[in-house]
């Protein structure tokens, strides 16, 4: 968890510093005071990158040159200094002093979730997010999670290379052999993590949305059919489009919601809660397997859910145990447990309203 953070230039956040409580933290304010902006700040120093998409060039406030972010982790006893800074001259980070690390490190550092007014694409958008979403509780949960995948991604790159110089098939066929390995071990990486997974997910699904959930993973290639016999199948299209078309990275978790496809049926409504479980039961199985408290970030958790279904998210929310930064508009609107901090934000400032007790 994050104890000490500090953003400056970022966005419309001049120079913030403050304390968050280990428990809830709640920022309440009106539209445009910078309520998002500093999740999106707390993401980014975990994340190495903008969970709403954006470019440097519009998060380092205008006038600057750059903006820079801080903080002091405390994970299970283990202290730690996490530092982003940002430019045009590009991405610079720093864990305890020691550049070199990546986003990674971040991650490793800072773990997190967000759940935002976005999270229904989760479930209503394309494949690469869910693929991300097993990546990241693989990355938590499978040791060798984050190598599979870095060593799939770099031959998965060199094999499309080749199909875009539009090589001759010998060329081509060479990186089969080490691309199957990597994707055999990426794939099962992926499904032991699932299997991890599943009872959280199944869980907070039957609390969120009052009924059975399904997941089921979808490797990328035809079921049954090996992946090399799938890629010499589709050499000559592979060839056509100029990239692989089998493999991991057309994999997908298909989602299942009273026996019919969750993504073309459900509400937007329905959508964010489906998510959101999804959301809490990946930081379930993190927190579990690194024996530690997340961070879970929350912007504005009442948007499109009515009463009812927003008091049953922050109540599955109140159980996890893990570290909550909140944004509402009002101070009321969310229903918050004792000893919370309270900080009423206004014009990129914050100031502390409540503090715990």
């Amino acid at each position: 968890m994050i104890r000490t953070f500090k953003a400056s230039h970022f966005r419309c956040l001049e120079n913030v510093e403050l304390e968050l409580a280990p428990g809830f933290n709640l920022i309440f304010g009106v539209n445009a005071s910078g309520k998002t902006s500093f999740l999106e700040a707390l993401a980014y120093l975990g994340r190495g990158k903008s969970f709403r998409g954006a470019s440097t060039a519009n998060l380092v406030q205008h006038g600057e040159q750059e903006f820079v972010l801080f903080g002091q982790v405390d994970n299970s006893g283990r202290h730690q200094r996490i530092g982003v800074r940002n430019s045009r001259a590009g991405l610079e980070i720093r864990v305890d002093g020691e550049s070199g690390g990546g986003a990674a490190a971040l991650a490793d550092a800072l773990p997190l979730q967000v759940i935002d007014p976005e999270v229904h694409n989760l479930v209503a958008g394309g494949p690469e997010q869910r693929r991300r979403f097993l990546d990241w509780v693989g990355f938590h949960v499978e040791h060798e999670h984050l190598q599979a995948w870095r060593r799939f991604r770099r031959v998965l790159k060199q094999r499309n290379a080749a199909l875009k110089a539009s090589s001759r098939p010998a060329a081509i066929n060479s990186w089969n052999a080490e691309f199957v390995e990597l994707s055999m071990a990426l794939d099962g990486s992926r499904r032991r993590s699932l299997e991890i997974a599943m009872d959280s997910l199944q869980g907070h699904g039957a609390d969120l949305l009052g009924t059975e959930l399904g997941f089921k993973y979808q490797q990328g290639w035809k079921q049954g059919q090996g992946l090399d016999n799938a890629l010499a199948d589709g050499l000559e299209r592979d060839q056509q489009l100029g990239s692989t078309q089998h493999g991991p990275h057309r994999a997908d978790l298909k989602i299942r919601y009273d026996e019919r496809q969750a993504r073309k049926l459900v509400s937007r409504g329905q959508q964010k809660l489906l998510a959101s479980a999804m959301i809490l039961a990946a930081t379930e199985t993190a927190q579990t397997a690194l024996e530690q408290p997340l961070l879970l970030l929350l912007d504005d958790p009442a948007a499109e859910l009515d009463a009812d279904s927003l008091a049953r998210l922050m109540a599955a929310v109140s159980m996890l145990g893990c570290q909550v930064v909140a944004t509402s508009l009002e101070r009321g609107v969310l229903s918050i447990p004792g000893g919370s901090s309270v900080f009423h934000v206004e014009h990129g400032v914050l100031t502390l309203s409540e503090t715990p007790t």
